[in-house]
């Protein structure tokens, strides 16, 4: 059997004659024998470990799992699968700090509002995952059993990916610190409870919600300069109202008109609009029609019609 002194080994493979020392003396690579004169001599396996040794090691793999595969201890795809997930997790921290970075560039921030944004674009998944349940189980509590409430829930929920874009970590941070204001909390469960109310009223399958019926009726008076005042603008607003007042079951009059008014101004909030604009953004969903401005033209339309 042919054996090779360390010199040798070094040049069969290009390492060093200190690295392969290194590795011999902490088990990696043991000698096979020794010379007369006390050196150490490698069979042609030394060769291969070594090989093996420098590959894992390009890849990262720290010295005891290298001792624990050439040992057989543990097998070489085991450690493969092991260090494979641990870089996949690696690339996607860089490509979020990319993100972040790339979105920090843009907006110009201030280092409070960089600090803001790395903390909370690194939150784990679990982590915003709680974030944002903790927003729509307030906003949802006791609500989640109405029927249709389930996929509004849903349909409320960001899914920031793997591998955001700067776009989607910059709406991701701007939607976490709206969830966190109570002041929208508040809103948003309010338009919620009253919506769930009306539901049981009326004790009927899905409708549209009312704030979206008004948009869709005031968007073409609205494009065609119409003022919300106008005589021309008493059909706009009748057909609204007797579409509201069928779901409901009650009669047209004043009383059901200032209550739809009451929930219109509600959900005619701009943060609304901004929150599903973020969404849309954060989960690669088409851009949704804002209700505003043709909720606003609707709701002045429909208080000049209560004196």
């Amino acid at each position: 059997m042919a054996l090779y002194s360390i010199g040798d080994l070094a040049r069969r493979t290009g390492l060093t004659v200190k690295t392969i020392r290194f590795y011999s003396d902490r088990g990696i690579v043991p000698p096979t024998d020794r010379s007369p004169t006390g050196y150490r001599l490698y069979d042609l396996d030394a060769v291969a470990r070594l090989e093996l040794v420098r590959t894992l090691r390009d890849l990262g793999v720290d010295l005891p799992t290298i001792r624990r595969v050439v040992a057989r201890e543990v097998s070489l795809p085991e450690v493969a699968a092991a260090h494979a997930e641990a870089l996949a997790v690696q690339i996607r921290t860089l490509r979020l700090r990319r993100a972040v970075l790339t979105a920090v560039a843009r907006r110009g921030s201030s280092p409070e509002e960089m600090d803001l944004m790395h903390k909370l674009a690194r939150l784990s998944e679990d982590e915003r995952r709680r974030l944002v349940d903790d927003f729509l189980e307030a906003a949802f509590d006791g609500l989640d059993t109405v029927p249709g409430f389930a996929g509004i829930m849903r349909s409320m929920t960001p899914e920031l990916p793997d591998d955001p874009s700067p776009e989607q970590v910059e709406a991701w941070v701007e939607l976490a610190e709206l969830a966190q204001d109570p002041d929208f909390r508040a809103a948003v469960r309010r338009i919620l409870a009253r919506h769930a109310a009306e539901r049981g009223e009326a004790d009927a399958p899905p409708r549209p919600d009312p704030a979206a019926l008004a948009r869709d009726h005031a968007r073409p008076a609205l494009a065609a300069g119409l003022a919300p005042e106008a005589p021309e603008a008493d059909s706009v607003v009748a057909a609204v109202v007797a579409a509201y007042a069928r779901d409901l079951g009650l009669p047209d009059g004043p009383v059901l008109r200032r209550r739809l008014l009451d929930r219109l101004e509600e959900a005619d909030d701009p943060r609304r609009d901004h929150y599903l604009e973020l969404l849309a953004v954060i989960n690669g969903w088409p851009a949704p029609e804002p209700l505003s401005p043709a909720l606003g033209w609707f709701t002045e339309a429909l208080r000049a019609r209560l004196g």
